[in-house]
């Protein structure tokens, strides 16, 4: 399935109806290139579960919202046992949501079952959401 988003804050939109089937224990994969979208529908996420203060986890790796939602950048990382040795697998299928970019980067440590989420840049405004 897609859509088809004209703006940020679509995305946010679309992201909170999507947040409504996930379950505690989720992962999420956010596939797109720099730019496509992937915090702002990290927001929407966090925004159904009546959480804020999302930003990019880049520097940190991994950025947690309400002790619910884990959201990570692996974009830095070279494999998936550097994200094993750096304890960040630790929070996938827990109690929680966990939301990961750049997860093509720790292909070997991803969980078995894991949702994915494709970003693509139709224009500097629109954006295909594939899920």
């Amino acid at each position: 399935m897609e859509f088809i988003s004209t703006s940020e804050e679509q995305t946010r939109e679309f992201a909170k109806k999507y947040a409504s089937t996930l379950d505690k224990g989720d992962v999420i994969r956010l596939d797109g290139e720099l730019g496509a979208g992937k915090t702002a529908f990290t927001k929407g996420l966090a925004e159904f579960f009546g959480l804020d203060g999302v930003v990019s986890p880049t520097y940190a790796y991994l950025n947690v919202y309400g002790d619910f939602i884990y959201h990570y950048d692996f974009y830095r990382l070279g494999s998936g046992e550097d994200a094993e040795l750096l304890g960040l697998t630790d929070y996938f299928n827990k109690d929680n949501i966990c939301v990961l970019e750049w997860a093509e980067n720790i292909s070997s440590a991803l969980p078995k079952n894991i949702k994915t989420v494709k970003i693509e840049k139709i224009s500097p405004t629109e954006r295909r959401i594939i899920y």
